[in-house]
């Protein structure tokens, strides 16, 4: 009985022991009707516990109703308490030549790109502006963008 309860102890700090270093992982909505190219979408990433080199991710879910084989975003990114602004152009292919995706899914399509690395020290915070750059007005097919930052 012993080992039982022990074994069990063990799974749930197993289980929740695995966000390793990741330190920020949200998703925002788009609306339903499609992104206007003047909607920004905002991240507000809390202070760092560590100092350290911290990998950026961008989060991106379309289904099909998305009409391009790529998609351009700008990340515009502001570290405090320094007030230093860092402005990113992300081109991301979808699709590739041959017409598959390149994400993972099936009704919704799911990527995971890298953006940048920063160094950031004990309490630094990012403020993160997202928005694209097409010359559509309103994106159709886009249904979430995210941001993910790991500690290294």
């Amino acid at each position: 009985m012993m080992k039982k309860v022990f074994y069990g102890i063990l799974a749930i700090m197993a289980v929740t022991a695995c966000t390793g270093n990741k330190v920020y992982d949200t998703y925002n909505h788009t609306p339903i009707s499609g992104w206007e190219k003047n909607d920004t979408l905002i991240f507000d990433v809390p202070a760092m516990a560590k100092s350290g080199s911290y990998q950026e991710f961008l989060g991106l879910r379309i289904n099909g109703a998305y009409p391009f084989i790529g998609l351009t975003l700008i990340i515009e990114q502001t570290k405090y308490p320094q007030n230093l602004t860092q402005i990113d152009t992300v081109n991301c292919q979808l699709i590739n030549k041959n017409g598959t995706y390149k994400g993972q899914g099936v009704a919704s399509i799911q990527y995971k790109l890298p953006v940048s690395i920063l160094q950031l020290e004990k309490g630094d915070s990012l403020h993160i502006c997202i928005r694209h750059d097409m010359k559509r007005e309103i994106l159709p097919g886009i249904s979430e963008i995210g941001i993910e930052c790991i500690r290294k």
